[in-house]
Protein backbone atom coordinates (compact mmCIF):
# COMPACT_ATOMS: atom_id res chain seq x y z
CA UNK A 1 0.00 0.00 0.00
CA UNK A 2 1.31 3.67 -0.90
CA UNK A 3 -0.39 5.11 2.37
CA UNK A 4 1.14 5.57 5.18
CA UNK A 5 0.60 3.22 8.20
CA UNK A 6 0.01 4.85 11.76
CA UNK A 7 2.56 3.78 14.22
CA UNK A 8 1.37 4.13 17.70
CA UNK A 9 3.49 3.68 20.94
CA UNK A 10 3.10 3.87 24.46
CA UNK A 11 5.27 6.35 26.30
CA UNK A 12 5.69 6.87 29.73
CA UNK A 13 8.05 9.95 30.26
CA UNK A 14 9.91 12.41 27.52
CA UNK A 15 12.67 9.29 27.15
CA UNK A 16 10.08 7.06 25.95
CA UNK A 17 9.08 9.71 23.54
CA UNK A 18 12.26 10.77 22.30
CA UNK A 19 13.01 7.18 21.43
CA UNK A 20 9.52 6.15 19.81
CA UNK A 21 9.56 9.55 17.66
CA UNK A 22 13.41 9.01 16.75
CA UNK A 23 12.32 5.38 15.64
CA UNK A 24 9.66 6.41 13.15
CA UNK A 25 6.28 6.86 15.54
CA UNK A 26 3.62 8.85 14.21
CA UNK A 27 2.01 9.18 17.30
CA UNK A 28 1.95 8.58 20.97
CA UNK A 29 -0.24 7.37 23.97
CA UNK A 30 0.56 9.03 26.91
CA UNK A 31 0.27 6.96 30.11
CA UNK A 32 1.55 5.73 33.95
CA UNK A 33 1.56 2.89 35.71
CA UNK A 34 1.69 -0.11 33.47
CA UNK A 35 0.50 -1.98 36.05
CA UNK A 36 -2.48 -0.88 36.25
CA UNK A 37 -2.86 -1.52 32.01
CA UNK A 38 -1.87 2.81 32.16
CA UNK A 39 -3.32 5.64 33.97
CA UNK A 40 -3.84 9.24 33.61
CA UNK A 41 -0.25 10.86 33.73
CA UNK A 42 0.04 14.00 35.66
CA UNK A 43 0.18 17.62 33.85
CA UNK A 44 3.70 17.84 34.47
CA UNK A 45 4.16 14.33 32.86
CA UNK A 46 2.31 15.50 29.52
CA UNK A 47 4.32 18.80 29.58
CA UNK A 48 7.60 17.38 29.26
CA UNK A 49 6.96 15.61 26.77
CA UNK A 50 4.82 18.13 24.79
CA UNK A 51 8.15 20.19 25.05
CA UNK A 52 10.58 17.38 24.01
CA UNK A 53 8.63 15.59 20.75
CA UNK A 54 6.76 17.04 17.83
CA UNK A 55 4.01 14.53 16.79
CA UNK A 56 0.48 13.49 18.16
CA UNK A 57 0.09 13.06 21.63
CA UNK A 58 -2.86 11.09 23.02
CA UNK A 59 -3.68 11.12 26.60
CA UNK A 60 -4.93 8.43 28.79
CA UNK A 61 -8.21 9.41 31.10
CA UNK A 62 -8.34 6.86 33.51
CA UNK A 63 -7.99 6.47 37.03
CA UNK A 64 -7.60 2.78 37.85
CA UNK A 65 -6.98 -0.35 36.70
CA UNK A 66 -10.45 -2.00 35.15
CA UNK A 67 -13.31 -0.58 33.17
CA UNK A 68 -15.54 0.90 35.19
CA UNK A 69 -15.45 4.72 35.13
CA UNK A 70 -15.05 5.10 39.22
CA UNK A 71 -14.48 8.99 39.92
CA UNK A 72 -15.88 11.16 37.03
CA UNK A 73 -15.81 14.42 38.62
CA UNK A 74 -12.00 13.44 38.82
CA UNK A 75 -11.51 12.24 35.86
CA UNK A 76 -13.46 15.59 34.03
CA UNK A 77 -11.36 18.00 36.27
CA UNK A 78 -8.01 15.83 35.21
CA UNK A 79 -8.86 16.25 31.58
CA UNK A 80 -9.34 19.89 32.37
CA UNK A 81 -6.10 20.13 33.96
CA UNK A 82 -4.62 18.54 30.71
CA UNK A 83 -6.56 20.62 28.54
CA UNK A 84 -5.04 23.50 30.01
CA UNK A 85 -1.30 21.80 29.24
CA UNK A 86 -2.69 21.92 25.82
CA UNK A 87 -3.80 18.47 25.32
CA UNK A 88 -6.12 17.53 22.42
CA UNK A 89 -6.44 14.16 22.02
CA UNK A 90 -7.12 11.52 24.30
CA UNK A 91 -7.95 7.88 25.16
CA UNK A 92 -11.13 6.43 27.20
CA UNK A 93 -13.63 3.80 27.52
CA UNK A 94 -15.60 2.70 30.05
CA UNK A 95 -18.31 -0.16 30.48
CA UNK A 96 -21.32 -0.63 32.55
CA UNK A 97 -21.69 -3.68 34.63
CA UNK A 98 -23.41 -5.42 32.14
CA UNK A 99 -20.92 -5.06 29.52
CA UNK A 100 -22.41 -2.16 27.35
CA UNK A 101 -20.68 1.17 27.26
CA UNK A 102 -20.99 3.31 30.37
CA UNK A 103 -22.54 5.72 28.44
CA UNK A 104 -22.94 8.48 31.42
CA UNK A 105 -19.62 8.59 31.51
CA UNK A 106 -18.42 8.56 28.39
CA UNK A 107 -20.88 11.47 27.32
CA UNK A 108 -19.33 13.59 30.30
CA UNK A 109 -16.31 12.75 29.45
CA UNK A 110 -16.61 13.78 25.64
CA UNK A 111 -18.28 16.81 26.41
CA UNK A 112 -15.61 17.91 28.97
CA UNK A 113 -12.74 17.42 26.28
CA UNK A 114 -14.73 20.09 23.93
CA UNK A 115 -14.20 18.37 20.42
CA UNK A 116 -11.48 16.89 20.61
CA UNK A 117 -10.39 13.62 18.89
CA UNK A 118 -10.30 10.95 21.00
CA UNK A 119 -10.17 6.69 20.75
CA UNK A 120 -12.21 4.53 22.47
CA UNK A 121 -9.75 2.59 24.21
CA UNK A 122 -9.66 -1.49 24.51
CA UNK A 123 -12.80 -1.82 26.80
CA UNK A 124 -14.39 -2.80 23.32
CA UNK A 125 -12.77 -6.19 23.74
CA UNK A 126 -14.67 -6.60 26.81
CA UNK A 127 -17.49 -5.51 25.58
CA UNK A 128 -21.01 -7.98 25.52
CA UNK A 129 -21.86 -6.92 22.55
CA UNK A 130 -19.27 -4.98 19.91
CA UNK A 131 -21.54 -3.88 17.64
CA UNK A 132 -24.19 -2.35 19.60
CA UNK A 133 -21.64 -0.56 21.40
CA UNK A 134 -20.29 0.46 18.11
CA UNK A 135 -23.44 1.93 17.53
CA UNK A 136 -24.54 3.30 20.82
CA UNK A 137 -21.29 5.75 20.70
CA UNK A 138 -21.77 6.54 16.77
CA UNK A 139 -23.00 9.84 17.57
CA UNK A 140 -20.25 10.70 20.34
CA UNK A 141 -17.99 14.22 19.47
CA UNK A 142 -14.64 13.39 18.52
CA UNK A 143 -14.71 9.83 18.78
CA UNK A 144 -12.05 8.50 15.73
CA UNK A 145 -10.53 5.55 16.96
CA UNK A 146 -10.90 2.19 18.10
CA UNK A 147 -8.08 0.79 20.35
CA UNK A 148 -8.79 -2.76 19.36
CA UNK A 149 -6.91 -6.57 19.51
CA UNK A 150 -10.87 -8.24 18.56
CA UNK A 151 -10.36 -10.59 21.84
CA UNK A 152 -9.70 -9.61 25.35
CA UNK A 153 -7.25 -12.64 25.14
CA UNK A 154 -5.22 -10.48 22.25
CA UNK A 155 -4.90 -10.37 18.38
CA UNK A 156 -3.97 -13.67 17.89
CA UNK A 157 -7.83 -14.37 18.55
CA UNK A 158 -9.40 -11.58 17.81
CA UNK A 159 -8.05 -11.46 13.89
CA UNK A 160 -11.00 -13.07 12.14
CA UNK A 161 -13.10 -10.11 14.25
CA UNK A 162 -10.86 -7.44 13.01
CA UNK A 163 -10.17 -8.65 9.65
CA UNK A 164 -14.88 -8.50 9.64
CA UNK A 165 -14.60 -5.45 11.19
CA UNK A 166 -11.93 -4.11 8.90
CA UNK A 167 -15.05 -4.85 6.06
CA UNK A 168 -17.21 -3.06 7.23
CA UNK A 169 -15.62 0.80 7.33
CA UNK A 170 -17.96 3.27 6.29
CA UNK A 171 -21.04 1.39 7.70
CA UNK A 172 -22.99 3.06 10.63
CA UNK A 173 -20.90 2.51 13.98
CA UNK A 174 -17.84 1.72 11.99
CA UNK A 175 -16.32 4.88 10.57
CA UNK A 176 -14.10 5.45 13.02
CA UNK A 177 -10.26 3.95 12.65
CA UNK A 178 -9.25 0.70 13.72
CA UNK A 179 -6.38 0.86 15.69
CA UNK A 180 -5.15 -2.28 16.71
CA UNK A 181 -2.97 -3.37 19.69
CA UNK A 182 -2.89 -5.90 21.83
CA UNK A 183 -0.39 -8.92 21.36
CA UNK A 184 0.19 -7.66 18.06
CA UNK A 185 3.13 -8.89 16.26
CA UNK A 186 4.80 -8.32 13.13
CA UNK A 187 4.02 -11.47 11.74
CA UNK A 188 0.01 -10.00 12.17
CA UNK A 189 1.16 -7.28 9.60
CA UNK A 190 0.92 -8.76 6.53
CA UNK A 191 -2.87 -9.85 6.97
CA UNK A 192 -4.35 -6.87 8.69
CA UNK A 193 -2.32 -4.53 5.98
CA UNK A 194 -4.16 -6.87 3.60
CA UNK A 195 -7.66 -6.29 5.04
CA UNK A 196 -7.21 -2.43 4.78
CA UNK A 197 -5.77 -1.65 8.23
CA UNK A 198 -3.49 1.50 8.50
CA UNK A 199 -3.38 1.96 12.09
CA UNK A 200 -1.24 0.14 14.57
CA UNK A 201 -0.47 0.38 18.31
CA UNK A 202 3.09 -0.86 20.51
CA UNK A 203 3.54 -1.27 24.06
CA UNK A 204 6.42 -3.43 24.84
CA UNK A 205 7.09 -4.65 21.46
CA UNK A 206 8.92 -0.86 21.64
CA UNK A 207 10.48 -2.18 24.38
CA UNK A 208 12.39 -5.98 24.07
CA UNK A 209 14.07 -5.57 27.75
CA UNK A 210 10.82 -5.12 29.17
CA UNK A 211 8.50 -2.16 30.90
CA UNK A 212 11.03 -1.57 33.66
CA UNK A 213 13.54 -0.65 30.48
CA UNK A 214 12.41 2.68 28.13
CA UNK A 215 11.30 2.67 25.02
CA UNK A 216 13.73 1.50 22.16
CA UNK A 217 14.23 2.82 19.24
CA UNK A 218 15.69 0.55 17.09
CA UNK A 219 12.50 -1.93 17.96
CA UNK A 220 10.20 1.22 16.57
CA UNK A 221 12.26 1.53 13.64
CA UNK A 222 11.91 -2.43 13.10
CA UNK A 223 7.94 -1.73 12.96
CA UNK A 224 7.93 1.08 11.16
CA UNK A 225 10.50 -0.14 8.28
CA UNK A 226 7.81 -3.47 8.05
CA UNK A 227 4.95 -1.01 8.05
CA UNK A 228 6.64 0.98 5.09
CA UNK A 229 7.63 -1.91 3.25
Amino acid sequence: MSKRAVLEVIALDAEDAVAAQAGGADRLELVTDMAADGLTPSRETFAGIRSSVDISLRVMLRLADGFAAGDVDALVRRAQELRSEGADEFVLGFLDEDGGPDMAAVETLAGAIDGCRWTFHRAIDRAADRDALRKQLADLPGLDTYLTAGSATGVDDGLPTLIAEAARCGEPGYEPRLLIGGGLRLDHLPRLREAGVDAFHIGGAARPDGWSAPVCAEAVAQWRAALDG
